[in-house]
């Protein structure tokens, strides 16, 4: 879809968390890959094996009503907290009320932006982007340097929610770009969640438009963690083995802080907390390593945001 160039100035490579990631490597992400329009190359400011992750894009309007913004915050940070890479794409609004919810929770967040990955736009969230930097990745398929033009977003909504299990519409009008978003989820072959509002309100209308179109209605998080955590457990089986080049930052099943984190949780229900404190663990990894166990039938997360071994099957 952009003719973008296959090169980067070496000395913006020498940067160690500036990558140019070409299609056909390794570190290429699988669901992009599968695009039949993906992009021949990303240039990513921050860490690229995050990618890889499985994610949920949330994505509505950018001037929110304060109940949207706050609906977007929670669920980015309970979604975060529980393994789930956080996708939108830097606007104002509920854009920015992901990456912080998720960056609230000391989870991983993305970014794909309408411009060049070292043009920040809108050049307010200049702060919020090197903050996702820090603690995921700013995406683009666009050359350094490129300006944001309109034709970009609806290009790059396609990146969002193709590099996501599932997209989460929190306030939308009628004519939106999230609905773009959630439009080309569907395409993809992603599900496509809405919160539903008040009838009065005209953010409201995008989001039950596509709940009247078939997007699950969700209330609360563990609404949409139900439905994408067992689509998760392919994504995260190809994190057990890391690719030569991908620094080997992630655990494996088998790896000493597995063990630790089995121990640590026994058959008596602990909350998170606890399990971070005890393990020396960051809260990121934790969450991540209790939802692969969770999905291979290891751990069974209980009401409270609890969690237990389960007794291995005879």
């Amino acid at each position: 879809m952009n003719d973008v160039s296959l090169s980067a100035p070496d000395d913006w490579l020498a940067e160690p968390d500036q990558h140019l990631v070409k299609r056909g490597e390794s570190r290429y992400p699988p669901l992009l890959d599968d695009l039949k329009d993906a992009p021949s190359a990303l240039f990513v400011r921050g860490d690229p094996s995050v990618l890889e992750l499985p994610a949920l894009a949330i994505v509505g309007s950018r001037n929110p009503t304060r109940g949207g913004e706050r609906n977007a915050f929670e669920f980015s940070r309970h979604m975060a907290a529980s393994g789930f890479v956080i996708v939108s794409g830097l606007a104002t609004g509920i854009d920015s009320a992901a990456h912080r919810g998720a960056i609230a929770a000391g989870g991983v967040t993305v970014a794909f932006l309408g411009s060049g990955v070292d043009v920040v736009y809108p050049a307010s969230n200049r702060e919020l982007a090197n903050e996702v930097a820090a603690n995921g990745a700013l995406v683009s398929e666009y050359p350094l340097g490129s300006e944001p033009r309109r034709a970009y977003f609806p290009e790059r909504n396609r990146l969002i929610s193709g590099l996501a299990l599932g997209t989460l519409v929190v306030e939308a009008a009628r004519q939106s770009g999230s609905l773009i978003t959630a439009r080309l989820a569907a395409e993809q072959g992603r599900e496509v969640f809405a919160i539903p509002g008040s009838i009065h309100n005209p953010l409201s209308r995008g989001c039950h438009r596509l709940i009247r179109d078939g997007a699950k209605l969700v209330e609360t998080a563990d609404d949409v963690f139900s439905e994408l955590g067992p689509l998760a457990s392919h994504a995260l089986a190809q994190l057990e083995a890391p690719a030569p080049d991908s620094g080997g930052n992630h655990v494996r099943r088998d790896d000493e802080e597995y063990v630790k984190l089995r121990e640590l949780l026994g058959h008596d229900p602990v909350d998170i907390d606890t399990l971070v404190r005890l393990s020396g663990l960051t809260i990121e990894q934790v969450s991540s390593m209790l939802l692969i166990l969770e999905l291979d039938g290891s751990v069974e997360k209980l009401p409270g945001g609890l969690f237990a071994l389960l007794a291995p099957s005879s």
